[in-house]
């Protein structure tokens, strides 16, 4: 019998406690998960990316997850913290070997960190579909959240792949 009450009231408190978050909630402020997708321009690698604290592959893939709004709203900001290695396609020695650790070790001192805050795009209505960086030549970025695939025409970022760095990059 004191099991049942026990039961009954905790059942009850929950209850009351999901209808008052219910009442809180509004479609402004509601998150929901999206992928994260890279896509390169440029002829070095991208070995990683962050958005936000949320990290992923900079292989070109789509990893998950980050956190967004449902709908767009002015001020939202993305903070890009990315990893280039500057010469992948230097030859490495065999895998596992004293010589590969060595090469290994020098590739990585040349390995370069940056990072960009730039705004979010505004994306319709709730139709986001996650979120692209797109790496540019001199360390610059773009961001997408456009349903359509980069090899449509409808597709909002048009800079050509394999773009080769100035020598001066503009400030």
């Amino acid at each position: 019998m004191k099991l049942l009450m026990k039961k009954s009231m905790i059942q009850g408190l929950c209850g009351l406690l999901g209808l008052m978050l219910f009442g809180c909630s509004s479609a402004d402020n509601e998150m929901a998960g999206g992928n994260i997708q890279a896509v390169n321009h440029t002829l070095s690698a991208i070995n990683w990316l962050s958005v936000n604290g949320y990290r992923a592959d900079g292989g070109g893939g789509r990893s998950c997850c980050i956190i967004m709004p449902i709908k767009w709203r002015p001020g939202l900001k993305a903070n890009i913290e990315w990893e280039v290695d500057p010469n992948p396609f230097e030859k490495m020695p065999p895998l596992g070997t004293k010589e590969f650790k060595a090469a290994m070790a020098k590739a990585e001192s040349s390995f370069q960190h940056h990072s960009a805050t730039v705004d979010i795009p505004e994306w319709p209505e709730t139709k986001r579909c996650g979120l692209t960086v797109h790496f540019l030549v001199c360390h610059q970025i773009k961001l997408t959240s456009s349903c359509w695939a980069p090899s449509s025409p409808n597709y909002p970022i048009k800079e050509p792949m394999r773009m080769r760095e100035p020598e001066v990059c503009p400030k």
